[in-house]
C-alpha cells in the first residue's frame, strides 16, 4: 500500500521520496557494514542539502537587494501579499515572500518600465471604472478593474499612472482565451511580489511571483485617490458665475496622454478596450459620459447618487470622457434615432445660445453617414460647452467638449466671421467621430491621419451646410494652403509624419503641419483620384479598420485599391510617401521650350525644394511626384487644363499650341501642394491679363498668383517688383478671395517694415490700392434683427467689405478712422450699441487706439458686463489696441494675476499686446519675466506654449531682439 501511496503522481516534495526510500531499507536484510555505509551517505546528503539551501538563500537575498535598487527610490512597495497596499514610500521586500525572485534574476535585466513605450506583453480588453467625485474639496477616489489578455509570458504588468495615489493592488487569473473560468492549477489569486511607480515614464509596475501565461485572461484591480486639478488636463475643474454665485464643474481632457492622470490605464492609442464607468457624486450635480446612463441608483445614506453608464465600443483611453456639472440642455434627434444634446450654463441654454450648434450637428451626422457610408456608432452625442478648456474642442466619442467661445452663439451680436469659425469647429469635431474615434492612428507619428482629415472636412462639411460659401474651393486656399506653406517653407519645418519616442515628443506633433498640411495633401489626393473614387477608398478604409487602429500605409493601400478598381494603376503609397516623409514642398517652374529642335507646343518643367533663403537651399535636395495641372490662355480665353506627372528634376512635356502672346498657368484652382514659378515673360503676360480682364483667370488662381508671387519674391526666386506690379489690378477686383490673399501677403511686409524709414511709402501704397474699392463698398448698415437667417447668404460680399475696412483703418485712412470714432462715441452717449456685428472688432480696436483713456475704461466695463461669449472675446482684444503703455501694462498684469481675465484668454492678451507697435517691447519683456509662471500653467497643454512663443516673437525683427529671443529659447 505504501508503494502505491508513494507513487510518483502523489509526490509533490522531497518528503514523499525519502519515506519510500526509508521503507525499502526496513524490508531488505542488510549487514552492519551496509547499515554504517547507508548512514554515512545519509549524513553526507543531509549536509549537502543544508549547504545548498544556505547558498540559494544568500543568492536570493543579494538579487532582491539589487532589484530594490533597480526599481528606484520613489517606488511604492508591497509585502508580497495577494492584495497589497502602497504607502507612497519606498517598498520593503519581505524576505520569505520574495525568495523565489532571486532564482530568476530577470528584474535586473528586463526592467520594461524603463522603456518609453509599454512592453506589449499584455493588453487590456475591458475597464470597469468606479469613481466617487468630491466637488466640495476637489478630490476623487476610484477603483478600476482591468480585464487583461496575456500575449507573451511575463511577470510584469506595466501600465500608466500620473499623480495618482495608488492604494490597493490585486491580480487574479480569470480564464483561458475562450472566456470560460479557469479550473486549472494556478487559477484564481496571483501572488504579487511588489508594485511601485516609475515617475520618469509615468508608469506603474506590478511584479508577480510567477508568470502570466499566453492566451490566458487575468484581472488587475487597483484602488486610488487623486485631486481634481486646476490645470486643464486630466480630470480638471472649472467655474462660472450664475446670479452672482460661483458654481463649479469638473470635466476630463485626456488627449493625448492624460487619461493616466485620472485612472491607471494602458494610455497608448493602440491599446483599445471597452469601458464601463460608474460615477458617484452629490445629487445637485449631473454626470455625463460617452454612453447614456444605464442605471441610476437611489441616493445613499449620505444623499449621494450613483450613475452607471453603458459599456462603450472598443476605443483608445484618450477618448474616454466624463463630466460632473449642474448644466441644463437642449435636445434634438436625428432621423436614425441618435439623441443629440447640448449642455451649457443654464443662462446660456435659456437664451438659445446653443441652438445653432445643435441644429447643424443634427444635419452633420446625416451628412457624414451618407458621405462615409458608415453609421454613427453610438446611441447619443452630447456637446458640452465649458467655460475653460485648453483647446477649442475635444472629440470624445459621444461626449464632445467645447470651450464656450467655439459653440455658443448670440445671433444678435455675433459677426459672420465668428459664426463661420464656430461652424467649422463643430464640423471638425463631428468628423472625428469617424476619423479618430472609430478609426484611430496606431501611434502619434500619424496624428495627421485624424487631424488632417478633420481639418479638410471642416471645409467640405461647411460647404454642405452653406453651399454658397464655396469654402473648399476658395477659403481653404487662404486659410489653410497659403498659411501652412509659410511654415513649411522654413528650414525649421519637419515631415508631416515624424518619429515619436518619448512622451515629451508627443506634444510637438500637434501643430499646423499635421492639421493644415495634412488637410492640403488630402485635398490634393482627392483631386487626383476624383471625388467618387476617393470617397470609395476612404469608405473601405473606415470599414476595414473600424473599432481598431490604422497607419498611413493602411490608408494608402485602400486608396490604391480604389484607383485600381477605377482602371488606374497608381501606387498611392509610393506617391504620398514623398509628401509625408519629407519636409517641405517643391516650387515647380514652367517655361516655354526655347529649343530649336522642339516645336513651340512643348514646355520645360523643373522642380526644386522651396525654401526661404538661398543659402539654405544649397544644402537640401529633395524631389516629389508632382501632379501638375497646366492651362494655356490669352487675352480672351483659356484652354482646358492638362494633368502632367513630374517625377524628375527637369522634364519636357507637350501641351497645346502657343505663341508669343500665350500665357501658361499651373496648378489650376490650387489643388496641388506646391508653388508655381514662370519665366519673367510669362509673369508679364499674366500681369497684363489681370489688369485687362482678370475674370479669364479663376478666382482661386487669382488668389494663388498673388500668394505665390509675394512668397517667391521673399525667397529670392523673383524680383520684388513683380508681386507689387501684380496687385496693381486690385482696385478692379470684386471678389473677396484675392483681396484676402493680398491682405495676408501685405501683413507679412508690414511686420518687416513697420519700424523702418520706408514704412510711410509702403502704407501710402497700400491705401492707394484700397481707396477706390473701399469707398465703393462703403460701410454696412446696422443689421441686428434684420438678418433673415442665422448666417447671411451675402457672406462673400460681407467678408470683402470687412476686409477693405480693416485694411483702410489699419493703414490710416482718415475717413475710416472718423467713422470708427463716430460709432464708439454714439455707443457711449446713447448706451446703445449700433455698430454692425460684422465689423465690431475693427471699430472697437480703432476707437481704443485713437481715443482717450475713458474709452478704454468703457470697453473694460463692457467686457465684464456682457454675457455673450463672442462679444467678450472681441472686447478683450480691443483693450490690447491702446497706444497708452500704462494701460497695456495694466492689462498684462491683470491677465495673469487676477480672475478678471479668463485663464484660457491670457495667452491671447499677451499675443495681441505684442502685435500692437506700442506694446511690442512690453509683451516681449513680460513674456521673458513671467516665463516660469506661464510655462508652469500652460506647459503641458498642446498648442498653448507654441502659440504663445510664436505669437509674442512674431514681430521681433532687430538684431538685438533676435539675440534676446535666442537666449530665451535656450532657457526654455
Amino acid at each position: 500500500m505504501g508503494l502505491n501511496d508513494s507513487s510518483p503522481g502523489t509526490m509533490r516534495n522531497g518528503r514523499g521520496l525519502s519515506d519510500q526510500w526509508a521503507e525499502s531499507v526496513v524490508v531488505r536484510p542488510r549487514t552492519t557494514e551496509r547499515h554504517i555505509t547507508v548512514h554515512k551517505r545519509l549524513v553526507l546528503g543531509f549536509a549537502l542539502s543544508i549547504i545548498t539551501l544556505i547558498i540559494v538563500t544568500v543568492v536570493a537575498v543579494v538579487l532582491s537587494l539589487r532589484f530594490e535598487d533597480c526599481g528606484g527610490r520613489d517606488r511604492k512597495g508591497s509585502t508580497g501579499e495577494v492584495g497589497s497596499r502602497g504607502s507612497g514610500g519606498s517598498g520593503k521586500l519581505n524576505g520569505n515572500r520574495g525568495e523565489r525572485t532571486g532564482e530568476r534574476g530577470d528584474e535586473e535585466t528586463v526592467q520594461p518600465w524603463k522603456n518609453s513605450r509599454l512592453p506589449g506583453s499584455i493588453r487590456p480588453r475591458h475597464y470597469d471604472l468606479r469613481l466617487a467625485v468630491y466637488m466640495d474639496n476637489f478630490t476623487f477616489s476610484g477603483e478600476v478593474s482591468i480585464e487583461l489578455e496575456c500575449i507573451n509570458a511575463t511577470r510584469f504588468i506595466v501600465l500608466h499612472t500620473d499623480r495618482l495615489e495608488v492604494d490597493r493592488v490585486s491580480v487574479t487569473a480569470e480564464s483561458g482565451a475562450s472566456g470560460r473560468p479557469s479550473n486549472r492549477p494556478g487559477g484564481g489569486v496571483m501572488r504579487i511580489h511588489r508594485h511601485f511607480s516609475y515617475p520618469t515614464n509615468q508608469m506603474y509596475v506590478v511584479v508577480l511571483h510567477r508568470e502570466l501565461k499566453p492566451m490566458r485572461v487575468y484581472r488587475l484591480n487597483i484602488s486610488f485617490d487623486a485631486a481634481i486639478e486646476d490645470e486643464l488636463l486630466g480630470f480638471f475643474r472649472s467655474s462660472y458665475t450664475l446670479q452672482r454665485e460661483r458654481r463649479y464643474l469638473a470635466v476630463t481632457q485626456f488627449s493625448p496622454i492624460h487619461a493616466r492622470k485620472a485612472f491607471p490605464c494602458f494610455d497608448e492609442p493602440v491599446y483599445k478596450a471597452t469601458f464601463s464607468l460608474t460615477l458617484r457624486h452629490d445629487p445637485q450635480y449631473t454626470s455625463l459620459s460617452n454612453m447614456p446612463v444605464e442605471s441610476s441608483g437611489p441616493a445613499d445614506e449620505d444623499g449621494w447618487v450613483t450613475n452607471r453608464f453603458g459599456r462603450t465600443p472598443r476605443m483608445s483611453t484618450y477618448y474616454l470622457a466624463w463630466a460632473v456639472c449642474n448644466f441644463t440642455y437642449r435636445e434634438a434627434q436625428t432621423d436614425g434615432g441618435v439623441t443629440i444634446r447640448l449642455y451649457a450654463r443654464p443662462d446660456a441654454i435659456s437664451s438659445g445660445a446653443g441652438d445653432y450648434a445643435l441644429h447643424i450637428t443634427k444635419r452633420l451626422l446625416g451628412f457624414y453617414e451618407d458621405y462615409f457610408k458608415v453609421q454613427y456608432s453610438l446611441p447619443k452625442l452630447d456637446l458640452l460647452a465649458v467655460p475653460k478648456h485648453p483647446y477649442a474642442a475635444m472629440e470624445n466619442w459621444g461626449l464632445s467638449v467645447f470651450v464656450e467661445q467655439k459653440i455658443l452663439l448670440d445671433s444678435e451680436v455675433s459677426s459672420s466671421s465668428y459664426k463661420m469659425e464656430l461652424t467649422m469647429v463643430v464640423v471638425h469635431e463631428i468628423c472625428h467621430q469617424w476619423f479618430g474615434d472609430l478609426v484611430t492612428p496606431v501611434w502619434w507619428e500619424d496624428v495627421w491621419l485624424k487631424e488632417g482629415f478633420a481639418h479638410f472636412f471642416e471645409y467640405v462639411g461647411t460647404d454642405f451646410l452653406f453651399p454658397k460659401w464655396n469654402m473648399e474651393k476658395q477659403r481653404f486656399l487662404t486659410d489653410v494652403l497659403h498659411e501652412v506653406m509659410l511654415l513649411d517653407g522654413l528650414s525649421s519645418s519637419h515631415p508631416i509624419s515624424q518619429e515619436v519616442e518619448q512622451a515629451t515628443d508627443i506634444d510637438r506633433v500637434f501643430d499646423w503641419i499635421a492639421y493644415k498640411k495634412g488637410a492640403a495633401l488630402i485635398r490634393m489626393l482627392a483631386s487626383v483620384m476624383g471625388q467618387p473614387v476617393f470617397q470609395r477608398g476612404i469608405n473601405d478604409y473606415l470599414l476595414s479598420h473600424m473599432y481598431s487602429n490604422a497607419a498611413r500605409d493602411d490608408l494608402w493601400s485602400k486608396l490604391s485599391e480604389a484607383m485600381r478598381s477605377d482602371g488606374r494603376d497608381i501606387d498611392i503609397g509610393d506617391m504620398m510617401d514623398r509628401w509625408t516623409l519629407q519636409m517641405g514642398y517643391p516650387v515647380v517652374t514652367i517655361s516655354k521650350n526655347q529649343s530649336e529642335q522642339l516645336p513651340t507646343h512643348y514646355i520645360t518643367v523643373s522642380q526644386e525644394h522651396f525654401l526661404y533663403g538661398e543659402e539654405v537651399r544649397k544644402n537640401i535636395s529633395l524631389q516629389w511626384q508632382v501632379p501638375l495641372t497646366v492651362a494655356v490662355g490669352n487675352a480672351s480665353s483659356v484652354c482646358l487644363e492638362s494633368l502632367i506627372w513630374i517625377n524628375n528634376k527637369t522634364e519636357t512635356h507637350g501641351i497645346g499650341q502657343m505663341d508669343d502672346n500665350t500665357w501658361l498657368l499651373g496648378n489650376i484652382n490650387q489643388t496641388g501642394y506646391f508653388r508655381v514659378n514662370y519665366d519673367l515673360h510669362n509673369w508679364k503676360l499674366l500681369i497684363q491679363q489681370l489688369h485687362s480682364h482678370p475674370q479669364i483667370i479663376s478666382v482661386g488662381n487669382r488668389a494663388g498668383l498673388i500668394d505665390d508671387a509675394f512668397n517667391l519674391a521673399r525667397a529670392g526666386y523673383l524680383p520684388q517688383g513683380v508681386p507689387l506690379q501684380l496687385i496693381g489690378y486690385l482696385p478692379e477686383e470684386t471678389s473677396f478671395l484675392p483681396w484676402h490673399a493680398a491682405s495676408r501677403a501685405l501683413y507679412q511686409l508690414d511686420k518687416l517694415l513697420d519700424r523702418t524709414d520706408d514704412y510711410r511709402l509702403f502704407s501710402d501704397y497700400v491705401l492707394k490700392q484700397v481707396a477706390s474699392r473701399y469707398h465703393q463698398m462703403g460701410w454696412p448698415t446696422n443689421g441686428p434683427g434684420s438678418e433673415g437667417s442665422v448666417l447671411p447668404t451675402s457672406y462673400q460680399t460681407e467678408e470683402l467689405q470687412r476686409e477693405l475696412i480693416m485694411l483702410a483703418c489699419s493703414f490710416g485712412n482718415k475717413q475710416c478712422h472718423r467713422q470708427a470714432v463716430a460709432y464708439i462715441s454714439d455707443w457711449i452717449s446713447s448706451n446703445k450699441n449700433r455698430i454692425p456685428p460684422n465689423i465690431r472688432d475693427i471699430v472697437y480696436c480703432t476707437g481704443v487706439s485713437l481715443m482717450d483713456e475713458d474709452v478704454w475704461e468703457f470697453i473694460w466695463m463692457k467686457f465684464h458686463s456682457t454675457n455673450a461669449v463672442s462679444e467678450k472675446k472681441i472686447l478683450l482684444e480691443a483693450l490690447t489696441c491702446s497706444d497708452n503703455t500704462f494701460l497695456l501694462n495694466r492689462l498684462l498684469n491683470l491677465s495673469l494675476t487676477s480672475d478678471l481675465v479668463p485663464e484660457q484668454d491670457v495667452i491671447d492678451v499677451i499675443i495681441h499686446v505684442g502685435r500692437n507697435p506700442q506694446g511690442r517691447s512690453l509683451a516681449w519683456k513680460y513674456f521673458r519675466e513671467k516665463w516660469d509662471i506661464l510655462n508652469a500653467r500652460y506647459g503641458e497643454a498642446l498648442f498653448m506654449n507654441s502659440k504663445l512663443i510664436s505669437g509674442v516673437t512674431e514681430f521681433l525683427n532687430t538684431e538685438r531682439e533676435l539675440s534676446e529671443k535666442s537666449d530665451q529659447m535656450k532657457s526654455c
